[in-house]
C-alpha cells in the first residue's frame, strides 16, 4: 500500500494507551511497528475488561477494547530483555530501526542498559520517545499516575462538568482516557518531526520526553490563556460553550439538541430560525459581549421558547438559517448517522483468530497515500519468528532453543 511512512522501522515498547496510540499513528502511515511484548501476559491492557472481544462461540478472548484500540497495523513479539540473552536480541532489532517508543517509569530502563544515554553512541540515528506520566525532570518525576489523575492534576476537571449549586454540580472528569489519546498524538507528532529533522537537516537522532501531566495542560488550550491572560480561571459551564452565546443544550419534546451562534450573524439567524426576532434587538442582548453578561436570562428564555419543539424540528430550522446545531447522540446513533456511515470510519479488518472485527480507522485522508486499518491488532506474539528470522537470520533450532529458555 502506498504509505507516508513505509519503510521505517519501530520498536514500541509501550504499554496499555499513549504510547500504543504513538506507536499506531505510526502504523496507520505505514511504518513497520514491531510491538514488544513480555512472554506470557503481555501489554497489561489486553486484559482490562469485561467487555472483551468474543470468539465465533460468544466466549470472552483475552483481547480487550482498551487494546484492539491502540495497537493495529502493528507486530507482536514476546520477547524478555530481563536477560542477556534476551537483551542482545533486542538490541539487534534496535539497530535495524529507525524509532524505539517507550513508557517505562523514569530511569527503569537504565537497569538493563536500554535508556536513550546507553543506546546513543551505538545507534546515532535513533529517533527515542520516553513517554512517562510526569516527564524525565521534575520533583514528580517518580510518581505514577493513569489518566484520571492527569485530569485532575492538569485542571481539565476543574472546567469540565456543571456549576457548583446546579444538580449534578462539581469537578468531571472527560469520559474517554483523554490525557492517553492526546499524549500519543503530540508523542506521533513529536517523532514525525525528529524523523524529519534527521533525514533532511542534520542526519542525526534525538530524544523526546513527552509527559502526560504536560499534555494535558496543554489540552486546556484556550482556557490556559484565558487564565494566563486575565488572572482569573474559567468556570465550569456544563454544557455551554465558552465563546459565542448563546452555545448550550436545549430540551425539546423528545430529545435535546446542541447549537452554537458563533457569531452575531448566527445570533440573529437563530432568532429567526426559532421566530423569536424580538431578541435581535432587546438591548440585553444586542451584541455578544452582552449576551454573556446577560448569559442566564437569555439562556431561561430560549429554554422556555424550545421546549415545545421537536428536535428533529428545531436541527432543521437551524440549519436551514445555517446555524451549527445537532443531535446528542448516543454511540449506536453515531455509528447508524448516514455522513458517518458514507465517510466509512469504521472498517472492518481480519483477525487472525477471530475473523471480521470492526474498527474506527485514523480520520486522516490523504490524496496521496493511505492511513487505514489494513492488520488487526496482533496476537501476542504472533510475530516473533517472522521478526526474528527477517531481522536477525534466527533458524528453527535457534528458535526451539530460545523458547525452551523462556526468552520469547
Amino acid at each position: 500500500m502506498n504509505k507516508c511512512l513505509n519503510g521505517l522501522v519501530v520498536v514500541d515498547m509501550t504499554r496499555v494507551l499513549a504510547g500504543p496510540l504513538a506507536g499506531q499513528m505510526l502504523g496507520d502511515m505505514g511504518a513497520e511497528v514491531i510491538k514488544i511484548e513480555r512472554p506470557v501476559n503481555g501489554d497489561d491492557s489486553r486484559m482490562f475488561g469485561p467487555p472483551f472481544l468474543k470468539d465465533e462461540n460468544g466466549q470472552d478472548t483475552s483481547q480487550s477494547p482498551m487494546y484492539l484500540s491502540a495497537n493495529r497495523n502493528k507486530k507482536s513479539i514476546t520477547l524478555d530483555f530481563s536477560v542477556p540473552a534476551g537483551k542482545e536480541l533486542l538490541l539487534k532489532i534496535i539497530a535495524q530501526a529507525d524509532v524505539l517508543i517507550e513508557n517505562y517509569k523514569v530511569d527503569d530502563l537504565q537497569r538493563y542498559g536500554l535508556d536513550y544515554a546507553s543506546l546513543r553512541t551505538s545507534f546515532p540515528r535513533l529517533i527515542y520517545c520516553s513517554i512517562t506520566g510526569y516527564g524525565q525532570t521534575g520533583p514528580y518525576r517518580k510518581r505514577p499516575g493513569y489518566d484520571s489523575v492527569f485530569q485532575a492534576e492538569s485542571g481539565i476537571m476543574s472546567v469540565t462538568g456543571h456549576p457548583d449549586g446546579q444538580a449534578g454540580g462539581g469537578p468531571m472528569k472527560v469520559g474517554p482516557s483523554i490525557a492517553d489519546i492526546i499524549t500519543g498524538l503530540y508523542a506521533s507528532n513529536a517523532i514525525t518531526a525528529a524523523l524529519y529533522r534527521r533525514d533532511q537537516n542534520q542526519g542525526s537522532g534525538e530524544y523526546i520526553d513527552i509527559s502526560l501531566l504536560e499534555s494535558m495542560v496543554c489540552g486546556l488550550g484556550h482556557f490556559a490563556t484565558q487564565y494566563l491572560v486575565t488572572g482569573t480561571a474559567p468556570k465550569r459551564m456544563g454544557s455551554q460553550g465558552n465563546g459565542g452565546v448563546p452555545a448550550q443544550v436545549f430540551d425539546c419534546t423528545d430529545g435535546a439538541v446542541m447549537m452554537t451562534a458563533g457569531n452575531q450573524g448566527q445570533y440573529i439567524s437563530f432568532c429567526k430560525a426559532i421566530h423569536r426576532e424580538d431578541l435581535i434587538s432587546n438591548e440585553k442582548f444586542t451584541t455578544n459581549t452582552l449576551r454573556v453578561k446577560n448569559r442566564v436570562e437569555l439562556s431561561t428564555i430560549l429554554s422556555l421558547e424550545l421546549q415545545s419543539w421537536k428536535s428533529q424540528d428545531l436541527i432543521e430550522a437551524l440549519h436551514r438559517f445555517n446555524v451549527p446545531a445537532g443531535r446528542i447522540n448516543s454511540l449506536p446513533e453515531v455509528f447508524l448517522d448516514p455522513h458517518i456511515q458514507q465517510r466509512q470510519i469504521v472498517q472492518e479488518v481480519q483477525h487472525p483468530a477471530y475473523g471480521a472485527i470492526k474498527l474506527v480507522k485514523n480520520p486522516i485522508n490523504f490524496t496521496q497515500s493511505q492511513a487505514e486499518p489494513d492488520r488487526a491488532p496482533p496476537m501476542l506474539g504472533e510475530h516473533t519468528e517472522e521478526i526474528l528470522k527477517r531481522f536477525l537470520n534466527i533458524d528453527a533450532s535457534q528458535m526451539q532453543e530460545l523458547r525452551a529458555n523462556q526468552i520469547i
